[in-house]
């Protein structure tokens, strides 16, 4: 079905958001540690099929004679290195925003650097990581009064912006393509996301007077999709932006009597439901809080139900080498967020839930193709994004967002899973013991 986007006015971001980016960084660590930096990029790309090009027609890379090899320009190697050397993968995307560096394909330059990620710095550095880079801003972390700042910075930018790159459907995670060659395109999008939806209901056995809980709304979609099925949904969000567009959705598909949607931390949600279904939402958790999360969906699904949900993930040890510390993507566009390992997810699974995973379906080959055609989109929307009054620095930093995201799928570097949850037995009983007292 095809839903109207409502007109709103953007919350554009502030001029001073980017004051910081407007010069090199200056100081004992980026003036000691540029020519390190300096030594170690370029030890690094002489082992990688990428052409760097530098001022004045000189190339680095293993694929500096290859014409087929992804092109990354460095315009200003001097702020490049000092930026990386201040702050590290931060300083690389700031470079990239601030335009230090640019490339014709960054998707498929940072695939290259995500293939060869535990490659590309010394073991020996690699060990000393938690102690040179950022650490994690305590007021990232996702409390109930931080979450929803945390909700707000991303999905509260505007409607009309994501509407942009997103098709008609207004889904925003991983879309589930009936077949991945040849590539996938725009017209295939929708229907992919429809059938995401529908596989995710339909594992968690959602049908007429199902009692449907979801965790992260959205703009609608899967609410709307399982109201279309006969099922009593109550959704809830974070993001007040959000819930306004996705009740005019619900209203628009004619649904409204049997959706409900709240602003209202998980934490909060009471009840019982027959299906739970949560969609990317997990990450926003934080590792925390992540056993409180699971908690959740234990203490809220009832017996003889299902949970499915859908989660980006990471290796288990890249996971921990990174847990603690600041990235570019926790500064600028997912505040708080962590992308749990399945290994962390099982473990925490069995020790703060009484939950277990009876069904598992990887689909990180399709969120690559998912942010492929949503990049593509959102490159052909430079107009549209100025009209809403993005400036040309946040239109970098969102291209380097969703190419930076499709190299993570692209390289195997990142997976997203859907998981199937069901109660223990031992759970189950002393639920079934609950409900008959």
């Amino acid at each position: 079905m095809t839903t109207t986007v409502y007109p709103e006015t953007p919350a554009a971001p502030m001029p001073e958001q980017w004051a910081g980016l407007r010069r090199a960084p200056r100081g004992i660590r980026p003036a000691l540690g540029s020519p390190i930096v300096s030594r170690l990029f370029r030890n690094a790309v002489s082992r990688l099929p990428v052409r760097v090009d530098l001022p004045h027609g000189r190339a680095l890379g293993a694929g500096a004679n290859d014409p087929a090899a992804p092109v990354m320009v460095l315009h200003d190697p001097r702020a490049f290195t000092a930026r990386i050397a201040a702050t590290g993968l931060i300083g690389f995307g700031e470079g990239y925003m601030a335009g230090d560096w640019s490339a014709p394909d960054p998707a498929a330059v940072l695939t290259v650097f995500a293939g060869a990620i535990d490659r590309l710095v010394p073991a020996p550095l690699q060990s000393l990581r938690s102690a040179l880079l950022p650490s994690q801003p305590r007021a990232h972390r996702a409390t109930a009064s931080g979450a929803e700042t945390n909700a707000a910075h991303h999905y509260d930018l505007s409607n009309e912006l994501f509407a942009l790159f997103l098709d008609e459907t207004m889904t925003y995670s991983s879309a589930l393509f009936d077949r991945l060659e040849p590539a996938p395109a725009w017209r295939d999008l929708a229907d992919a996301q429809r059938r995401k939806i529908d596989t995710l209901l339909d594992d968690a056995e959602v049908g007429p007077g199902t009692r449907m809980l979801e965790i992260g709304t959205g703009w609608g979609e899967l609410a709307i999709r399982a109201a279309e099925r006969g099922a009593i949904v109550r959704s809830v969000t974070l993001s007040a932006e959000q819930q306004r567009l996705a009740r005019e959705r619900v209203a628009a598909a004619g649904v409204a009597e049997r959706v409900s949607i709240e602003l209202l931390d998980y934490r909060a949600v009471d009840g019982v439901y027959d299906a739970v279904v949560s969609v990317e939402m997990m990450e926003a958790v934080g590792f925390e809080y992540l056993p409180e999360y699971l908690r959740t969906l234990t203490r809220v699904l009832a017996p003889g139900g299902r949970v499915a949900v859908q989660v980006i993930t990471m290796p288990h040890e890249r996971m921990l080498a990174g847990r603690r510390t600041h990235t570019w993507i926790q500064k600028y566009i997912f505040p708080g967020g962590f992308l749990p390992s399945e290994t962390l997810l099982a473990q925490q699974l069995s020790e703060h839930s009484g939950l277990v995973a009876t069904h598992r379906r990887a689909l990180g080959a399709h969120y690559a193709h998912t942010l492929r055609l949503w990049r593509e989109r959102f490159d052909g929307a430079t107009t549209g994004v100025e009209q809403l009054g993005f400036d040309e620095t946040f239109q970098r930093m969102w291209r380097l967002y969703l190419a930076y995201s499709e190299a993570g799928f692209r390289s195997g570097y990142l997976d997203v899973v859907q998981l199937v949850l069901e109660h223990r037995e031992d759970t189950a009983a002393d639920l079934g013991a609950a409900v008959a007292r």
